[in-house]
């Protein structure tokens, strides 16, 4: 009866944990023999363990003869070595060379086993509950990142980058570049007039001190108009072979046209032209008087347009001492701008 006023006079004075710990006596097969006062002592400590992992709350029994019982909130897991919890992750750990321990053990932890758990031990006179404070931290893991985006250079760049875990990680960007540029911390990456070397993936990275960074990346693909900057050609005798390469830098790809002088010209009659992404090489197969002149590379994509020109003339055999001297630098010339073509390709 004295357990029973006990409960009550908890209750009405707003001590739940005291009451449900004095409640718990009259489960185990011990209780406290009436006429006797109840005395207890409280005690508390916390444990830390990492989401998946296996957490062990320690509890030790003060002798052979004392009981013990674990709770969660309002909720009863074990009285003695009775199970009344349902959850198969759980189960008390008794070591074979320590009969007293009686500690709980909980597999699999995850953030909703956080929270204070009691261990009551009843011995013969007292009752000595023990709180635990499970801290449960869970590894960095990015759930929602920018998708891949294409803009035009010189626009306004927004990228975000959201994550979870506890403690609450650390979002980082860096630019995957040669230089490898660092951003400021944050879910939100703002790039300002976006130019078209900042163009490529840009690397979100979570972190806390649990687990090692999650990564994700996004890609920013920035168009730009065209901008040749090579145009090569080579003298040569009529009847030889003549090269033109053009080579610009646009995204998208450049569309590419032939000129010579102002009219366009077309594959056939021993004209070739070869276009790669970035490259366009014209090729006069049997090179006559009326196709020396000037010609004109003309790179186009949706942003804009851009020309430039180059003079196609006879070559001066005195330049190479021997009609054969000639012929075998226009060999490697032809051979050189080959290889280049290819190594574009590949």
């Amino acid at each position: 009866m004295d357990i029973m006023i006990a409960v009550q006079d908890a209750c009405v004075s707003g001590q739940w944990l005291t009451a449900i710990i004095l409640s718990l006596c009259c489960f185990l097969p011990s209780c406290l023999p009436a006429g006797q006062t109840v005395d207890y002592t409280t005690s508390s400590e916390s444990v830390v363990s990492r989401q998946g992992d296996t957490a062990l709350l320690r509890c030790y029994l003060l002798d052979g003869i004392s009981k013990g019982a674990w709770l969660n909130r309002s909720s009863i897991i074990y009285a003695g070595n009775d199970k009344w919890s349902g959850d198969p992750r759980v189960s008390i750990v008794s070591n074979v060379g320590d009969k007293h321990e009686y500690s709980l053990q909980i597999q699999k932890v995850d953030v909703t086993d956080e929270g204070v758990y009691t261990c009551s031990i009843q011995s013969e006179r007292n009752l000595h509950p023990k709180l635990i404070q499970l801290i449960v931290k869970v590894p960095p893991k990015i759930y929602d990142i920018s998708s891949d985006i294409t803009v035009n250079e010189g626009s306004n760049v927004s990228l975000i980058c959201a994550a979870s875990g506890k403690p609450e990680p650390k979002i980082s960007w860096r630019h995957i570049s040669p230089s490898a540029r660092k951003y400021e911390s944050g879910e939100y990456l703002n790039i300002t007039g976006i130019s078209r070397d900042q163009a490529g993936d840009y690397e979100c990275g979570a972190e806390n001190d649990i687990a090692s960074p999650d990564t994700k990346t996004v890609r920013v693909t920035v168009n730009f108009p065209p901008a040749i900057h090579e145009m090569k050609s080579h003298g040569v005798r009529p009847g030889q072979v003549a090269l033109l390469r053009c080579e610009a830098a646009a995204v998208p790809s450049p569309v590419f046209e032939w000129y010579k002088g102002e009219k366009r010209i077309n594959m056939g009659q021993g004209i070739v032209i070869n276009n790669l992404s970035s490259r366009s090489v014209l090729t006069v197969k049997n090179m006559t008087q009326d196709r020396y002149g000037n010609y004109t590379c003309v790179a186009v994509n949706r942003l804009g347009t851009a020309n430039a020109s180059v003079p196609l003339n006879p070559s001066n055999p005195a330049m190479y001492g021997s009609t054969g001297g000639a012929e075998v630098l226009l060999a490697c010339w032809y051979l050189i701008l080959a290889l280049s073509s290819l190594v574009t390709v590949y």
